[in-house]
């Protein structure tokens, strides 16, 4: 990205014109910090890809280095900040917990360029209005661009902005006024939005085609006892949802893998990995890969839409919330029908 660029020659800059001590020196102070060495944007930029794409060699391909600059890159950056990030198990590279502490405020930082080189664009194209959209995973890739097209489509000169993030996320930037409206999850709460609720609706049983229990209209918890089944995480509302319905039947499915987000869960099921338990909103386009069962008993979920309590662009959010109330409940009829 343009400004990442930018603020890599900047900080690159900087660098070749401090005076930098040996990598003998015990400590020094820069900027108020006690480190060995100043850590620069390619480095963050390697430390993200890594634990994004789980190996060096994919890492490497993402930012266009060759492999051996970026196992440098990750080595620089331990030995600059003199913390262990990655654990080296069996060729394979592991975070630690220094590492998802760092990757957490990356996270932040990059979503932070991505709102200033957005706003950018929207100045640079002289827009009329411009909206900042935040959108939690299982929504952004169907869902969201269904309701920005039309969104767009009756208002023409306007500039929507989207960001894929969880959920606490989106709440914190509605906060902060970087968003101007949210699609989240049902955990998510605070006094200073307005929540709504979006298709509450049962989570339905997907398995890949060909599987056994395709025979069956109806999937039950005993159906799962000892079935190959791909899992959400134990920490997440629906992880624990889902754990409490199998405890309740004293069912115990053999999970495979976990994954922490729909769209993930629903590619392993595809590939033939196990059984899962999804909203049917994040079904759409996958109808020709796997098969979809009615389970009971019921386990509701729903996401909410999510705004500022006090936003300065009243009129455009709720010309945006109506429609995505239209495109919610048109799903809603298709999922009961």
């Amino acid at each position: 990205m343009a400004l990442i660029a930018f603020s890599l020659a900047f900080v690159e800059g900087m660098q070749r014109n401090a005076v930098r001590p040996s990598r003998n020196s015990s400590r020094y102070i820069q900027y108020g910090y006690a480190v060995t060495r100043s850590i620069n944007l390619r480095q963050i930029e390697a430390l993200k890809a890594v634990i994004e794409n789980g190996t060096i060699s994919r890492a490497a391909e993402i930012l266009h280095v060759s492999q051996p600059n970026m196992s440098k890159l990750i080595a620089h950056l331990e030995a600059d900040i003199e913390l262990q990030l990655f654990e080296r198990q069996k060729g394979k590279l592991k975070p630690t917990d220094h590492a998802m502490r760092l990757y957490d405020e990356i996270g932040r930082i990059f979503a932070g360029v991505r709102q200033v080189e957005n706003a950018v664009e929207a100045i640079r194209r002289q827009e009329q209005g411009t909206l900042a959209l935040g959108v939690m995973v299982t929504l952004a890739s169907s869902f969201a661009p269904r309701v920005i097209s039309r969104f767009l489509a009756s208002h023409r000169s306007m500039f929507c902005s989207i960001d894929t993030l969880n959920s606490l996320w989106i709440v914190d930037g509605l906060i902060a006024r970087k968003l101007d409206v949210g699609l989240v999850g049902p955990m998510a709460d605070s006094p200073y939005v307005k929540l709504e609720p979006l298709m509450k609706c049962p989570l339905v049983c997907i398995m890949p085609l060909g599987h056994h229990l395709v025979e069956k209209q109806v999937i039950e918890p005993s159906d799962l006892h000892a079935a190959q089944f791909v899992a959400f995480p134990s920490d997440t509302f629906l992880g624990r949802k889902i754990a409490g319905v199998f405890d309740s039947y004293k069912v115990r499915p053999k999970i495979v893998t976990v994954a922490d987000n729909v769209p993930t869960v629903c590619q392993f099921v595809a590939g033939g990995l196990g059984l899962a338990l999804v909203h049917p909103a994040a079904l759409d386009g996958l109808e020709h890969r796997l098969a979809i069962r009615r389970f009971e008993p019921e386990v509701s979920y729903y996401f909410q839409l999510c705004r500022s309590v006090d936003s300065k662009k009243a009129n455009l959010v709720d010309a945006f919330a109506e429609e995505v109330r239209r495109v919610a409940a048109e799903i809603s009829t298709t999922i009961r029908g």
